[in-house]
């Protein structure tokens, strides 16, 4: 069996969502040509055995010849080993097909995400996001799995085909004529469902959205008083998705029930011709009853071709979402040539913009007039907005995103917490409980731990949700502190803290990144006081600098600033 999943999913074509679907089957062409084999396989052995009870009749039991019965019962027996061993050959290949599709755009949704990053909630709304990694996927699996049971289907029609026009030639000419009028029937109604089918993606993609909206947004709304219309909202697009679902499932059951009817009314004709030529003389008792069996088997390998249809439809539908997140650029690339990386130990990070410096190894603290300047500078040094900003002379933008990654982690509180192990979540390259321990005592967190149950084996809700605000801002600062990079800025890292716990992180904080540099944009007094270097921020610029006491001297900006204005 395939290991899943692969290692490198490769580079899709994102032109066409028949490109994408096609370059699906050639990921993975040995098992589709694999799966295929054994399906025709699988199909002929089918095929043939009506033409084996038919010879096993006339030439055995009609002749009373009981050799000829047991060679034709002998080769029914062939034929039905043969098949039970292709069908669980060929399914096998066709679950890796489908395993292999889901999982590969599985990654490769993944993937892209990685690289949008914060430019993918600006482009597409988390709902879209969610339906691509839950139904898309699926639809795209269907698509690729469904290959070798349609081909060999299509060997089936044929070779029955072939076989009764040899034995007959106006019940061969019936199933020439009637499987392609069968199938055109079918394929009428695949249009109207494409149609609907799309309709409701989009109309569930919304509602998804909406639901997140509303989850994440749940405080806030019993807070403004906004549920009642909040909810009221979501019942009139529920509904709405309840009636494109409805419209969907409509002509889906109408296409359903085609399957069923339109082969059985075949069925129903070749048997009833069949029963007449043999009645006149034109055929034998075994070759009419070889023809029932023919008849019968067609039903198969019909339904399995519309069957085929409506899954490449919604392959194709899924496919065209898929392309719609992979055409996404990011707002910042990579360069065509990165530069060499500088040394973070020994080197400036500068944001000429503002016309902040910080130096290596040290905790540099940034205050702001306006907190929403400290947040565009720390974006500058964390290459999440383009900008002039450079590690020891070399310009970010030179370097590709994951060597800046790497370099410099800008730890905000817009990060989220998320579901699984608590160690699992602060720590998840394993640094064992010496460090983690380390790390929860540097962020005042430890009592955190303590008061689970589990302690760090507690398993933490979707968005950490179980934690107050402070709580999550402290998790999120030992997370932080264990990754360990070369570069850290912290944005507000004390915001929702009490003081005696803010005095505490901000006694520990240096200690934690000794020999590190450290950014902490902040305007806490308890924090700058420990800060080796306070640079002032005003207007978007640098326009003082010293430490905290001797800001506090000489700069009444500074110090009503950080005083919040106490002292006016």
């Amino acid at each position: 069996m395939r290991q899943l999943p692969v290692p490198d999913p490769g580079t899709p074509p994102t032109r066409t969502a028949t490109g994408y679907l096609w370059w699906l089957v050639r990921a993975h062409a040995p098992t589709v040509v694999g799966a295929i084999l054994f399906a025709v396989v699988w199909s002929l052995a089918q095929a043939l055995m009506p033409l084996a009870i038919g010879k096993a009749i006339d030439l055995g039991v009609m002749a009373k010849d009981t050799g000829a019965l047991v060679l034709w019962t002998g080769a029914l027996l062939a034929l039905g080993v043969t098949q039970a061993l292709a069908g669980i050959m060929r399914h096998r290949q066709t679950v890796q097909n489908w395993l292999g599709s889901a999982y590969r755009t599985m990654q490769l949704t993944v993937r892209q995400a990685a690289r949008l990053g914060a430019t993918l909630p600006k482009r597409m709304a988390t709902g879209e996001v969610v339906s691509i990694g839950m139904s898309d996927i699926a639809h795209l699996g269907d698509s690729v799995d469904i290959l070798a049971r349609a081909a060999g289907a299509l060997v089936g029609i044929v070779a029955v085909a072939t076989i009764m026009l040899s034995t007959s030639w106006q019940l061969g000419l019936v199933v020439v004529i009637g499987v392609p009028l069968l199938t055109l029937a079918v394929t009428l109604l695949i249009r109207p469902l494409h149609k609907r089918q799309a309709a409701y993606r989009e109309e569930q993609g919304a509602l998804t959205t909406r639901a997140a909206d509303i989850v994440t947004g749940l405080r806030v709304l019993r807070g403004v008083g906004g549920e009642a219309a909040f909810a009221a909202r979501y019942r009139s697009e529920s509904q709405q998705l309840r009636g494109a679902g409805v419209r969907v499932a409509k002509v889906d059951s109408l296409l359903e029930a085609t399957q069923v009817l339109l082969p059985g009314i075949f069925v129903a004709l070749v048997t009833w011709l069949g029963a007449r030529l043999t009645v006149a003389g034109d055929i034998t008792p075994g070759q009419l009853v070889a023809f029932y069996g023919y008849a019968v088997f067609l039903m198969m390998p019909l339904r399995t071709l519309t069957e085929a249809v409506n899954k490449i439809t919604r392959g194709h539908v899924a496919a065209r979402r898929v392309l719609g997140l992979f055409r996404l650029e990011p707002e910042i690339d990579d360069p065509a040539t990165p530069a060499a990386t500088p040394d973070p130990t020994v080197s400036e990070l500068v944001d000429p913009e503002s016309g902040l410096t910080v130096r290596p190894g040290q905790l540099t603290a940034v205050a702001a007039a306006r907190p929403e300047e400290a947040a565009a500078i720390a974006d500058r040094l964390g290459r999440y907005a383009d900008s002039d900003a450079a590690l020891d002379g070399v310009p970010l933008r030179q370097l590709t995103r994951a060597t800046v990654r790497d370099l410099i982690l800008v730890a905000d509180n817009d990060a989220r917490l998320f579901s699984g192990r608590l160690r699992d979540e602060l720590d998840p390259r394993d640094q064992g409980d010496q460090k983690i321990g380390a790390a929860l005592d540097a962020a005042s967190a430890q009592d955190i731990v303590d008061a689970l149950p589990d302690g760090l084996d507690a398993i933490v809700a979707e968005r950490g949700r179980e934690f107050s605000g402070g709580q999550q801002q402290r998790l999120r600062l030992t997370r932080a502190l264990l990754a360990d990079p070369p570069i850290l800025v912290l944005v507000e890292p004390t915001s929702a803290v009490d003081a005696h716990t803010e005095a505490r992180i901000a006694a520990r904080l240096a200690g934690a990144r000794n020999g590190r540099t450290t950014v902490v944009c902040t305007t806490s007094p308890l924090v700058l006081d420990r800060a080796d270097r306070v640079a002032f921020v005003d207007g978007g610029r640098v326009v003082a600098e010293g430490t905290h006491r001797e800001l506090l001297d000489r700069d009444p900006r500074y110090a009503a600033t950080v005083t919040r204005g106490e002292d006016e």
